[in-house]
């Protein structure tokens, strides 16, 4: 069979697959906290049809003849730039300005939390700080965030810590603050859905992280703005210019099968 057949069904596989991808981020351009993908693509090794010739006598060197065999998927990126911020002035709406992750648990017994970038909580019926799905919100000592009955009001500063209005008016500091957690490189975490991540040992040495403070200059942790969230951070131009190539760069491969196919049906014709 011919190389550039197996060629363009792997450069059509590999375009598919970069389609997938940005249909999923089109598909989340609303979507609180969402961190776009994007497709790399890298070639499969070639087929050496001669070696190397070094100069030698006077003579001139002579370069490999190698013939490609198609393409691969390098790598599948998450890109975490920030996303645009949206005022909503939800008291409990929290977004991280800079690096960090907020960290949530679906019980206190979880060992090990779910990492997030999207801070749109809320006050359940027991006063805990819990995200849309009921995911209970971690404070930097690694407990859930409860509120005392006697806390009428409240906000929560930059550094992430809950500022407490009592019944009788007057405000002062809970000592408790909302944990957030710096990743070494981010783009190992894995995606578990519902705007959460995993923690990988790609993306912390031994797949371990620790809880600390928002606004931390020794972590490098951004700051936690309240009454905003952060939306996606997937560009829409980027992502319409990206489909296109992608869409070109699969007819371009369906062209090379049909070319491919139609040399093949003229090796059986010359049997007649």
């Amino acid at each position: 069979m011919l190389r550039s057949l197996y060629s363009g069904i792997s450069g059509m596989r590999g375009f598919q697959i970069k389609l997938d991808v940005i249909g999923n981020n089109i598909a989340n351009v609303n979507t609180i906290g969402f961190k776009a993908g994007r497709v790399m693509f890298k070639d499969i090794l070639s087929q050496t049809m001669s070696g190397v010739t070094a100069p030698v006598d006077g003579r001139g060197g002579a370069n490999a003849k190698q013939v490609g065999l198609g393409v691969s998927i390098s790598a599948i990126d998450t890109i975490h730039t920030p996303g645009s911020a949206m005022t909503t002035n939800v008291p409990t709406d929290l977004r991280i300005n800079g690096d960090g992750f907020f960290a949530v648990k679906a019980s206190a017994d979880q060992e090990v939390a779910f990492l997030t970038r999207s801070g749109n909580f809320m006050l359940d019926a027991s006063r805990q700080l819990v995200n849309g799905d009921g995911m209970l919100v971690i404070s930097s000592d690694g407990e859930p965030i409860t509120l005392d009955e006697e806390v009428k009001a409240f906000s929560i500063s930059q550094s992430g810590e809950i500022i407490a209005v009592n019944a009788d008016g007057t405000s002062e500091s809970s000592g408790v603050f909302v944990g957030v957690v710096k990743i070494t490189n981010p783009a190992g975490l894995e995606k578990l859905g519902g705007n959460m991540y995993q923690v990988t040992p790609n993306a912390m040495p031994d797949g371990e992280f620790e809880l600390g403070l928002a606004d931390d200059l020794e972590t490098g942790t951004g700051s936690i703005v309240a009454g905003q969230l952060e939306m996606s951070n997937v560009d829409l131009t980027v992502e319409f210019t990206e489909m296109i190539v992608a869409q070109r760069g699969f007819q371009a491969n369906s062209r090379i099968i049909t070319t491919s196919d139609e040399i093949l049906q003229e090796v059986v014709n010359l049997k007649r």
